[in-house]
């Protein structure tokens, strides 16, 4: 049963594979000729798919591009030929995020009306590239970055403060472009598959205001705790002495196509695929996932509970689907994990005693899951007991931490993929067998 889950999370993760979709989205481009300039052909891969975008660009366009700038948080395979690597800082900014903001806007300035910038965009982008906004510096935008992430705010508030506090996000790119054109192609970080949100969408409109952006940091009562220079911009912003970011409709979108090649639903429905192939019953669950991650893992372990109750030999073991992004309040000093590895203890707090085989598994499709240095955590009914006879201490004892990680490791529960070169969130995948029936089912 083990084995089983983790062939459907490797389904879901070929599915979000960004070199063969994005090959195939340019592929299209180019029979319909929307990759044609009269001048050059520029493009520029940035976020954690970076490297394998920017292969796909060099095998469909060939000697039609003129200059390919990669940036990316780390290695990934080999760069193709001709490519400027960046490397820089995940997920909080560096000076190398600010070094290669600056050469992607300088690179976007330079383009005149004949000539065409092909952005190819993935997650993690918007710590990748940083150019603060006038009147910020880069240990203002390090702060917000670090409160936002420790306060439980999920992607999209987080990327709405990050639009109005930079000059490359919320369409900022497409208008240092200007008046070239500008193709956008996706591989969506977020749920809502919003492009304002995928890298806090450097090339793509923005709905929200400074006034949104100010409220998220009321939300989550962090406006005292964010530099002055920070609210300051947004107090100002908001009070309309700031211009804010180009709107939906903005003259400047005219000559901008934005598409999306590759998503969390995508890589569902091939986990579902494969789960069926291996002749398991799917339920999905409808509703991107989203919450506090260990509360999450609980209801989702409960909810397998449920199924299994209903499961009856000879039925086919159950399997229950989830994809989306999970928040983590910090609760500790110095923990390791991250979203997925809390998830997972939470559901094996609800598996615990369950009166069957049940597994549950949750995997960060980028290959890390948080400070754990692991892609997320797989466990079981039995996990509770055998933590305990490893004499752990209880699983609520490793949350209140937010220290799973190592207690997760401790029980051979610990999932790795190394980077993967995608991110398209998190995948969930949980399966149970009828009640006190065998260990090794035929069908899987």
């Amino acid at each position: 049963m083990r084995a089983a889950v983790r062939a459907v999370l490797d389904a879901g993760l070929a599915a979000a594979d960004p070199e063969p979709v994005t090959r195939d989205a340019l592929a299209s481009l180019v029979r319909r000729r929307a990759l044609a300039p009269r001048g050059r052909l520029v493009a520029l891969a940035a976020g954690k798919a970076a490297p394998a975008m920017a292969r796909a660009a060099r095998q469909a366009l060939g000697g039609a591009l003129d200059a390919l700038l990669v940036v990316t948080h780390a290695r990934s395979g080999p760069l193709p030929r001709g490519a400027r690597l960046r490397l820089a800082s995940h997920p909080v900014p560096d000076a190398s995020s600010v070094a290669a903001g600056r050469e992607v806007l300088a690179l976007a300035e330079s383009l005149g009306a004949n000539d065409l910038l092909l952005v190819l965009l993935s997650g993690g982008a918007s710590a990748l590239l940083c150019a603060p906004a006038p009147g910020l510096r880069l240990a203002d935008k390090q702060a917000v970055t670090r409160a936002l992430l420790g306060c439980g705010a999920g992607i999209d508030e987080i990327n709405v403060v990050r639009r109005h506090l930079s000059s490359i996000k919320g369409g900022g790119l497409l208008r240092a472009a200007a008046p070239a054109r500008v193709i956008t192609l996706a591989l969506s970080d977020v749920l809502s598959a919003d492009p304002a949100a995928i890298g806090s969408g450097p090339t793509a409109p923005d709905p929200s205001t400074f006034a949104d952006a100010r409220g998220v940091l009321a939300r989550y009562r962090l406006l005292r705790a964010v530099p002055a220079a920070v609210r300051e911009r947004l107090d100002a912003g908001a009070a309309g002495a700031i211009a804010d970011t180009p709107k939906p409709g903005d003259p400047a979108f005219g000559r901008a196509r934005f598409e999306i090649v590759g998503d969390n639903a995508r890589s569902l429905r091939a986990c579902a695929r494969e789960a069926r192939r291996r002749g398991l019953r799917v339920a999905v669950v409808g509703a991107p996932l989203a919450g506090e991650a260990r509360e999450v893992g609980f209801g989702l372990g409960a909810r397998l509970r449920e199924h299994q109750a209903g499961l009856r030999e000879p039925a086919p073991p159950c399997a229950l689907l989830a994809g989306g992004e999970t928040t983590v309040t910090l609760r500790g000093r110095g923990g390791r994990g991250g979203r997925n590895h809390e998830l997972a203890l939470g559901a094996a707090m609800a598996l615990a005693g369950a009166p069957g085989v049940a597994v549950a598994a949750s995997l960060a499709t980028d290959g890390l899951d948080g400070s754990s240095g692991a892609a997320g955590a797989r466990v079981d009914e039995r996990t509770l007991d055998e933590a305990a006879a490893r004499g752990l201490p209880p699983a609520e004892a490793a949350l209140a931490r937010s220290d799973s990680a190592p207690w997760l490791a401790r029980v051979g529960a610990t999932l790795r993929t190394g980077p993967t070169g995608t991110n398209v969130c998190d995948l969930v995948v949980m399966a149970a067998l009828p009640p006190r029936t065998s260990r090794r089912p035929r069908r899987l």
